[in-house]
């Protein structure tokens, strides 16, 4: 059972408490974990569970926002962790996005979703289309008529038409007159790579989302063709187990309009799409850099949105970069970005340039990590295939369209 939830910055204020039962939690935990946080680094902020010397506090962070939830007995850590997990989904849907201004801006209607997603510290409802019949989202016309009748509240006076249904994801009976179903596959690439070129490694995190604009009470069933590749598999409330467990097949009721229907895992992949090649020498006080990109296994589609980030080394003072190809950007914070786009059929995109150290220093002894990022619409590079997706009650006139694509997670190069 939660306690309380609370709303950090990056800079350790406290920008919104919500206390969910009748036990008070004092805001002081708050004041210990940001010690704690500012004691131990990054480290401790990849902790997802914390025991405290008075409670146990569970966190995930999002866009530079922490969110806290705290406990003063046990409970299941994943069901706290996913809550919260859920809550920066549904803040992130309502506000588009989730930082400092947005939630200021907008602190009745996050209180109001946290008072409608948890009840005495258990969850509650969480499934964004029937939050939305319950709290109209934010916008200009509701905020002026907030001003000018004095009426702050967005939460609707009656209940949504799904509540009291078998599948509360649902309304009642929504109707269309064009029945469509949409299908992407979206995936992200993360991979390391070490200074002898050698891929340590790469997997898939991907995800199943979904758009179902179907009249009525759909049934539906999805497979794969190759569902065995699958690891780690996160599935929405509305996907039946079973199913799964015996045939690998996707047995739901889905909700009305976009979802994430499940997440996974493709591991141990042999191969990456692009390779880099970096190459740094010193001597003397100065640096020579030359960075390589290219296609490494042609995936069968484009590849666009190549860019290739690092930070410079601290001892760096000044820096002269330059490229044969795209657009190289330096920032104030030492942040190199080379944005390369495609890579074109007659040349291999090179960075190169110099680096100046401060004075006193005759080699680099703190190594650059490049970071790599790409877009590749059309093809989901774990392989996976959507075998066919069937109706059990099919509507008129159905459409189905499918998609998929890829693109760069937590992809290092080190040296």
């Amino acid at each position: 059972m939660l306690q309380c939830i609370f709303l950090i910055s990056d800079s350790g204020e406290v920008m919104l408490e919500k206390q969910l039962t009748g036990h008070r939690v004092d805001r002081s935990i708050c004041a210990w974990f940001w010690d704690q946080s500012i004691s131990q680094g990054d480290s401790f902020k990849l902790l997802p569970v914390i025991a405290s010397p008075t409670h146990y506090l569970f966190q995930i962070v999002r866009d530079g926002i922490t969110l806290l939830a705290c406990s003063q007995v046990e409970m299941p850590p994943l069901m706290a962790i996913e809550f919260l997990c859920r809550v920066a989904d549904v803040l992130s849907d309502y506000l588009g996005g989730l930082n400092e201004d947005l939630v200021k801006d907008n602190f009745i209607i996050v209180y109001e979703l946290l008072d409608e997603m948890i009840d005495n510290g258990f969850p509650l409802t969480t499934e964004p289309s029937i939050l939305r019949e319950m709290i109209a989202p934010p916008n200009l016309v509701s905020k002026m008529l907030s001003v000018v009748t004095g009426n702050a509240s967005n939460v609707s006076d009656t209940l949504p038409s799904g509540a009291g249904s078998c599948v509360p994801w649902r309304p009642t009976d929504p109707k269309y007159s064009s029945n469509e179903v949409y299908v992407d596959l979206v995936e992200e690439m993360d991979a390391i790579v070490n200074r002898d070129g050698e891929l340590v490694k790469c997997e898939i995190y991907g995800e199943v989302q979904m758009n179902s604009q179907l009249s009525g009470f759909p049934d539906l069933t999805l497979s794969f063709a190759n569902p065995s590749i699958l690891e780690d598999m996160r599935f929405h409330p509305c996907v039946r187990f079973r199913p799964w467990e015996s045939h690998q097949v996707l047995s739901f009721v889905p909700p009305d309009g976009e979802f994430k229907l499940m997440s996974y895992r493709v591991k141990k992949l042999k191969n990456t799409p692009v390779y880099v090649k970096p190459q740094i020498t010193s001597d003397s006080g100065t640096c020579r850099i030359s960075v390589l990109v290219g296609i490494r296994s042609d995936p069968g589609k484009t590849i666009e949105s190549i860019t290739l980030s690092f930070q410079l080394p601290y001892c760096v003072s000044s820096a002269d970069l330059s490229s044969n190809h795209g657009t190289v950007t330096i920032l104030s914070n030492k942040t190199c970005t080379w944005t390369i786009g495609r890579i074109p059929k007659d040349k291999t995109p090179c960075l190169s340039g110099t680096l100046v150290l401060e004075t006193g220093l005759e080699r680099l002894h703190v190594f650059p990590t490049f970071k790599i990022g790409f877009k590749i619409m059309g093809i989901a590079l774990s392989g996976l295939r959507i075998e066919k997706l069937d109706l059990q009650t099919i509507p008129p006139r159905l459409y189905k369209g499918f998609r998929a694509q890829t693109r760069a997670g937590e992809f290092d190069v080190r040296l």
